[in-house]
């Protein structure tokens, strides 16, 4: 299952996900997060030192390998250059899988599991890191954040992700998100919102380009301090509030770098997380409308900006005979 933390800057996305992170690999579950905001925190949250956080290779940094690399034999895209971030798999293309090696996992994954020590958490065993990469001073006037994830968005587009194997991504903020058709690629999507009016209005916002595409979005709360903010995200957001993190000393901890575990975390929010858990759990896969929204965005973007960027058609990359639902039957076992 992919799932995505969004929600204005500031209102704690990847304090969300590093603690939802931490769920799943508590009972073993098999997580790849994925950093893809711009401020680039989620290692920290996750317990690497600054240093060890920093040097993760970012995806970015390997766009091009990973073009080269997930086209394959594929004759529709004769080569790397021809591919765009929307560029959805056909025959021949390499698909990732969560327990299949791939190179991206020596080019640009941290896997916690091999670093097991002193300096590291164990809890976090099960858990790989991938990070887009920072916007440096290299980019300013030359380029847009959202080049950065667009091996993101190429990563998902050939992922096949099984029962019980769980990618979690730290998006970039606000409506931001909606620059590409990478919020298209989740199976659920929890929009961290505050109980501020502000906060709300981002909230809304979201809501209004997701319902476009049957996007379902549940709000959770964050910056919980007293009964009185929660009945305020109540009264404005209705039955889409799961609940609400509340004032916690063991993020507090967190945040200032220190280790915790999960038992440190307050009865209530170790409950919110399992409640978020069961309502990613309770959607059903669809595969075939994640291939519709995924080749609706590949020709939207072709016309505005791919066709002219590569100087050919790319919406004769899609192809119409292939289909990623056989290649999930071989996955689960169906």
């Amino acid at each position: 299952m992919r799932i995505a933390f969004v929600g204005k800057g500031g209102s704690g996305k990847t304090t969300l996900s590093s603690l939802f992170i931490r769920h799943l690999a508590a009972a073993s579950a098999p997580v790849l997060a994925i950093d893809a905001d711009i401020n680039q925190h989620l290692g920290t949250a996750l317990g690497l030192d600054e240093r060890t956080a920093a040097g993760v290779p970012p995806l970015s940094r390997f766009t091009d390998e990973i073009k080269d690399y997930l086209r394959g034999d594929n004759p529709r895209i004769p080569s790397a250059a021809e591919m765009v971030k929307t560029t959805t798999p056909g025959s021949g293309s390499r698909l990732l899988r969560f327990g299949s090696a791939s190179p991206l996992d020596d080019w640009c994954t941290y896997d916690f599991s091999r670093t097991i020590d002193e300096h590291s958490i164990a809890d976090l065993a099960g858990v790989r890191l991938m990070v887009t990469g920072v916007f440096d001073e290299s980019d300013l006037g030359v380029a847009c954040y959202h080049s950065k994830v667009g091996a993101a968005e190429l990563y998902l587009n050939h992922l096949i992700d099984g029962p019980g194997e769980y990618v979690v991504m730290d998006m970039t903020a606000g409506a931001d998100a909606f620059a590409s058709g990478l919020f298209t690629r989740f199976d659920a999507t929890f929009l961290v919102v505050e109980p501020t009016r502000k906060s709300v209005s981002v909230y809304r916002q979201y809501r209004e380009y997701a319902d476009e595409y049957g996007i379902v979005v549940h709000a959770v709360g964050n910056k919980i301090t007293e009964p009185g903010d929660l009945a305020f995200l109540r009264g404005e957001i209705g039955d889409a509030l799961i609940g609400g993190l509340t004032f916690s000393r063991a993020v507090r901890a967190q945040e200032r770098g220190e280790r915790i575990s999960l038992e440190q975390l307050e009865p209530e929010n170790r409950t919110l997380l399992a409640d978020l858990q069961r309502r990613v759990d309770e959607v059903p896969k669809d595969w075939a409308r994640y291939t519709e929204l995924a080749h609706h965005f590949h020709v939207k973007n072709a016309h505005r900006w791919a066709n002219s960027a590569v100087g050919k058609d790319v919406t004769t990359q899609i192809d119409p005979d292939f289909s990623l639902v056989g290649h999930v039957a071989v996955v689960s076992g169906a």
